[in-house]
C-alpha cells in the first residue's frame, strides 16, 4: 500500500522558517519533519512514498537526490573530482515526489496522483504532523469496515475543527470548533480507497470539505480514535516544542532506533 504525503502548501503560518523551505522540510532534531513522517510508516514496512509537492518542490527533489550527501560521511578528492560515501544510511523507500501545482488545493493535490495510486487503496496524511500512532492498527480497522474513508481522529484542544461521530465510528459533520468545547479533529494518517477520486473534481477543491462532506453524507467515512501523542508543526512555538522532545530523547513519535 502506497503512502501520499502532502507537501506543497505554503506553510503561512510558520512564515519564519517557510520563507526559505517548504514546511514539510523544515528540519526537527536535524532532519525534516517529512523524514520524521516517513520513519514513521517504514517502522510498520510501508516504504512506497508519492509526495505531494508544489510550493519550493525542488528542496524536496534536491533532498532525495542526495540523501547521501546529507546523511552520511563525504570524502571529496578534488584532484580527481571523485567522491566515497562512508558509512551510507540508507532507507528501503521508494520515494516518488509529484508536481501537484503551487497553488493547488489538498482535494487536486490528491487527484494529481491519481494515475500513480491506479485502483489500490492508499494511506495519506498531511506533511506537518507527528503522532505515535500504530500504522498497522489503523490500517486492520480500515479493512474491518469497507468503507472509502478512515481518518485518525484526536482531541488536541485548541483552533480545529470538529468532528461528530456516533457510536460505530462513522462521521457525519464536520463544524466549528469553539474556544470551551472538547471534541475530536481531523489528525490525518487516512487510509483511503480509490472510488474517492470520484469525489473530487479538480485543483480547487479541499479535500476537507466538499469530498469529505460528500463522503460523510454517504456514510462511508469512519474514525481512527488515537488517544495517544498528535502534534502538528504550523507555528514557531509548536516547532520548538517537538525540538524539545527530540533534544530530551522524549519523542513519542520516535518509533524507530537509531
Amino acid at each position: 500500500m502506497k503512502v501520499v504525503i502532502l507537501a506543497g502548501g505554503l506553510g503561512t503560518r510558520i512564515s519564519e522558517e517557510s520563507h526559505l523551505t517548504p514546511k514539510p522540510m523544515i528540519e526537527i532534531g536535524g532532519k525534516p519533519i517529512l523524514w520524521h513522517i516517513m520513519k514513521i510508516y517504514s517502522q510498520y514496512g510501508y516504504n512506497d512514498f508519492i509526495i505531494c509537492a508544489g510550493y519550493k518542490q525542488n528542496i524536496i527533489k534536491q533532498y532525495f537526490a542526495n540523501y547521501f550527501l546529507f546523511t552520511s560521511d563525504i570524502t571529496f578528492n578534488m584532484a580527481d573530482n571523485s567522491v566515497v560515501v562512508h558509512d551510507k544510511h540508507a532507507e528501503s523507500w521508494k520515494v516518488t515526489i509529484v508536481d501537484t501545482g503551487l497553488n493547488t488545493m489538498t482535494g487536486g493535490r490528491i487527484k494529481r496522483i491519481q494515475p500513480f495510486i491506479g485502483q489500490e487503496p492508499f494511506m495519506m496524511t498531511y506533511g506537518d504532523a507527528v503522532s505515535d500512532i500504530d500504522i498497522s492498527k489503523v490500517v486492520d480497522f480500515h479493512r474491518s469496515h469497507g468503507k472509502t474513508v478512515t481518518l485518525t481522529a484526536v482531541q488536541p484542544g485548541g483552533r480545529f475543527g470538529l468532528l461528530e461521530i456516533d457510536e460505530s465510528n462513522t462521521i457525519h459533520q464536520f463544524k466549528e470548533k469553539n474556544k470551551e468545547d472538547g471534541g475530536w479533529i481531523n489528525a490525518g494518517f487516512m487510509v483511503i480507497q480509490p472510488e474517492v477520486f470520484d469525489y473530487i473534481e479538480g485543483d480547487y477543491t479541499t479535500f476537507e470539505q466538499e469530498p469529505l462532506a460528500k463522503i460523510a453524507n454517504d456514510e462511508n467515512l469512519k474514525a481512527y480514535y488515537h488517544s495517544g501523542f498528535w502534534q502538528c508543526m504550523d507555528t514557531l512555538r509548536e516547532k520548538e516544542r517537538l525540538e524539545e522532545l527530540l533534544a530530551t530523547d522524549t519523542a513519542p513519535w520516535k518509533v524507530w532506533a537509531d
